[in-house]
């Protein structure tokens, strides 16, 4: 006659808790070095990303300089309400969103369209040249690459003077926003590239033998197999960059602008900068920033789900 053991429900769960400890640590021993180059990752975001998450409760305070975050008195919605009916912020969002689009537009597929055409240079090396020249300004930061733009687009001794141009774009109103667009293409393309140019190595080279099997030539070959291959890369992109929707490059715009275009330059990023560090007024600054970010979020996950629901891969 057989008999049942019943083994009590705490004994169970403390053996699978045990198991998966055990499982665990056995992975973290395999994988250690690799948990260490992520360590300085994990502490950068830590240190700057989340412990000043706390300076949020600035926004719902009066607060001073003098004192501090626990000492200032409540004010609720007061600082949210004065945004809103700032013409200042208004004029700023419409420019971030104006700019925002236009750098979505042409600055996004750039990347994308220079990636393909790297990938079809048979000869490596130079190809490998291509690639230091259009990475290399992607490392010279905004300043340098300012002060040599403001030289070369002088009035007076650069190129706009041998063009004949009576006003440098840096100065004028009606070509501010495409210059910003421009320069920044400029700037960042070349290095945009490396994700998609690894992606693209990626892609299973029997479907291009398959492909070309069935006739199709190096332009087919790029609209039915490549791009196919990297859309998924190409959707995780454009979310994030759809979460960086108010977000429009603050180093760039406060290196460039100046009075003669502020009406069409004036930025969230740079209207923060001004409120908060110029006037002292950090409870409305921290307002505009925590509304950027509250906004970011929400189109962050409004883009997931529309992209989750055309049937591609999201974030999550």
């Amino acid at each position: 006659m057989s008999h049942q053991v019943k083994v009590p429900h705490g004994a169970l769960m403390n053996a699978g808790t045990k198991s998966r400890s055990s499982a665990f640590m056995k992975s973290f021993h395999k994988h250690k070095y690799y948990y260490v180059l992520l360590l300085p990752g994990i502490i950068y975001f830590i240190l700057f990303k989340y412990i000043p998450m706390g300076g949020i409760a600035i926004a719902f305070q009066d607060f001073r300089i003098a004192g501090n975050v626990f000492d200032s008195p409540w004010a609720g919605l007061k600082w949210f309400n004065l945004l809103f009916e700032s013409p200042d912020f208004w004029t700023a969002l419409r420019n971030t969103v104006i700019i925002s689009f236009y750098k979505l537009l042409f600055n996004f597929p750039a990347p994308i369209i220079l990636a393909l055409l790297l990938n079809e240079l048979i000869n490596g090396a130079f190809k490998r040249i291509v690639q230091t020249i259009i990475y290399f300004p992607h490392f010279v930061s905004w300043v340098v690459l300012g002060s040599i733009l403001f030289s070369v687009l002088s009035v007076d001794t650069g190129v706009t003077k041998l063009l004949g141009l009576s006003t440098s774009p840096i100065m004028n109103p009606e070509v501010f926003r495409g210059f910003l667009v421009g320069s920044e293409m400029w700037k960042e393309v070349g290095w945009g590239t490396v994700i998609y140019l690894a992606a693209i190595a990626g892609v299973n080279q029997e479907l291009y033998e398959a492909a070309k099997i069935d006739g199709a030539n190096r332009f087919k070959l790029v609209l039915h197999v490549t791009l196919p291959s990297i859309a998924s890369t190409i959707v995780v992109l454009l979310i994030l960059r759809t979460g960086q929707i108010l977000n429009v490059g603050f180093d760039q715009i406060f290196i460039l602008y100046n009075p003669l275009v502020y009406n069409v330059a004036d930025v969230l990023d740079t209207y923060v900068y001004r409120v908060g560090l110029t006037m002292g007024r950090f409870s409305l600054a921290t307002a505009a920033g925590l509304f950027q970010a509250v906004v970011g979020l929400c189109l962050l996950l409004l883009t997931n789900w529309l992209v989750k629901r055309m049937g591609e891969r999201g974030l999550w």
